[in-house]
């Protein structure tokens, strides 16, 4: 008899990647997440913390919770707020997991330092304050590999990159976007920027050299907002919609970016899908706001490129999503990725595991990974140079490094010239024209500082010990 012709399988370790929610009380319970209509994700976490911003009466705040400190937030746990209107985007230093930027509708970005105790009091005071939008700031992006590299792009059409070391202003990219930029990713290197953008054109930015390389206008018909983002081999994948309103996605090369290596149509659902990328395993997961799914593809050289694995349902909506670094997940459970899943009064790990049955460490799973230390210094970058990320093993776990602290040296703008793009306001501070006395003053004010952190901290660990002697009981 002829031999029954059957489809073959594709070939794939990660086709059957599931993902489950943690147990109820691995959750961060009693949290006000923000109502802000803002397309970004509301959450960023890192291997130390996890970041969500919430409601505010009068100006803006985000919480900041150790990873471990699952279960009930007490309702007096201390925020960070500092900006005169509501947060609109978070995201962790990659090089620091003690620094985290901000970016508000008051039309600035603030650099903070997390303490790794919980302190008593909110956290006020940023360690730099960035000025130079005229609107609200929507977006801000570390660069990957340069240390200090902070990107913003704000309502005012404008990309600012940051030098966060010194408190300047490296570059503007104005003129190019001519209408509300609704996101920006940096390439693997950081040596290039995707933008997408109101006016339904996708451009590809060399930032230092100023100039758009490749554009592509419309790459999805429909008139709801686009994402972009930089996957494996320099291509970009775009998440839009359709003339009849679907969700599409796209892939596309920088070389012919006329016509996309792919483009498929997904539902009719109306929220926007935030694509999130792990460069180790070539997957792209796709979260909706709004949507109580994710949805995840794997990025491949075959046709057709992009191959749908599975989807991850729940019955409740996210109102926004936090993704961890690779160096965070825990490799003796196979985990390939965990999500800050944001309701709207808690916030819900939910993590992505491949089955297998060896306990041993997987190095299928897990290539060398990015980690912790930057590859270059913020004017090695300026000045032209391109590093790939520094790589480190997971064989034996990450353990995050303790407090480091984000020291600022702010240059005097007596001795440069003025700065590119607008500005409102210059701080000035020159060393050589303080007087002793001032010197003591200072060295005064910094001892005091550092006696009531220890006092803080001393509070902090007393309280959490009168907490355990009175095991929640009031």
């Amino acid at each position: 008899p002829p031999a029954m012709s059957r489809r073959v399988v594709r070939q794939s370790k990660f086709r059957h990647v599931f993902g489950q929610p943690v147990k109820a009380d691995q959750m961060y319970e009693d949290i006000r997440v923000s109502k802000v209509t803002c397309d970004s994700s509301f959450c960023a976490v890192n291997p130390k913390f996890v970041a969500i911003i919430v409601e505010s009466g009068g100006g803006g705040a985000f919480i900041v919770l150790p990873l471990a400190k699952t279960g009930r937030v007490d309702k007096n746990h201390p925020l960070v707020t500092g900006h005169t209107a509501p947060v609109l985007d978070i995201d962790w230093c990659p090089h620091n997991d003690n620094v985290i930027a901000s970016a508000s509708e008051d039309t600035t970005v603030m650099v903070w330092q997390i303490p790794d105790y919980v302190p008593v009091r909110n956290i006020t005071e940023p360690v730099v304050t960035l000025e130079g939008h005229s609107k609200r700031v929507s977006i801000i992006s570390w660069h990957p590999t340069a240390r200090n590299v902070l990107l913003s792009a704000g309502c005012d059409n404008l990309v600012i990159l940051w030098n966060v070391g010194t408190g300047e202003m490296l570059l503007a990219l104005d003129d190019m976007h001519t209408d509300l930029i609704y996101n920006v990713g940096w390439n693997r290197n950081g040596s290039l920027l995707v933008t997408t953008c109101k006016d339904k054109k996708v451009r590809v930015i060399d930032p230092r050299k100023q100039q758009i390389i490749a554009e592509k206008t419309k790459p999805h018909d429909g008139t709801r907002p686009i994402r972009a983002i930089f996957v494996a081999d320099g291509k970009i994948f775009t998440t839009g919609f359709s003339r009849m309103s679907e969700r599409q996605l796209g892939l596309w090369d920088l070389n012919n970016f006329e016509e996309p290596i792919a483009l498929q149509e997904m539902d009719t659902s109306n929220g926007v899908l935030l694509p999130f990328y792990d460069a180790d395993s070539s997957i792209v997961y796709l979260c909706g706001k709004g949507d109580s799914s994710i949805r995840y593809f794997e990025s491949t050289d075959e046709a057709p490129y992009v191959h749908y694995l599975n989807t991850y349902s729940s019955k409740e909506p996210q109102r926004g999503m936090g993704f961890m670094p690779k160096r965070g997940l825990d490799v003796s459970k196979c985990e390939i990725a965990r999500f800050f899943k944001l309701h709207e009064r808690k916030c819900e790990p939910i993590v992505m595991t491949v089955p297998r049955k060896s306990d041993l460490f997987q190095d299928d799973l897990y290539p060398d990974t990015p980690g912790p230390e930057p590859a270059l210094e913020a004017d090695e970058w300026l000045s032209g140079k391109d590093a790939e990320p520094i790589l480190i093993s997971l064989r034996d776990g990450y353990v995050p490094i303790k407090n480091r602290e984000l020291k600022v040296v702010k240059k005097n703008i007596l001795d440069s010239k003025p700065r590119p793009g607008p500005r409102r306001s210059h701080s000035t501070c020159d060393s050589d024209y303080f007087s002793p006395a001032l010197e003591e003053v200072l060295e005064e004010i910094r001892a005091l500082k550092e006696t009531v952190q220890a006092q803080e901290k001393r509070i902090s660990d007393l309280e959490n010990k009168l907490g355990q002697f009175t095991n929640g009981t009031d």
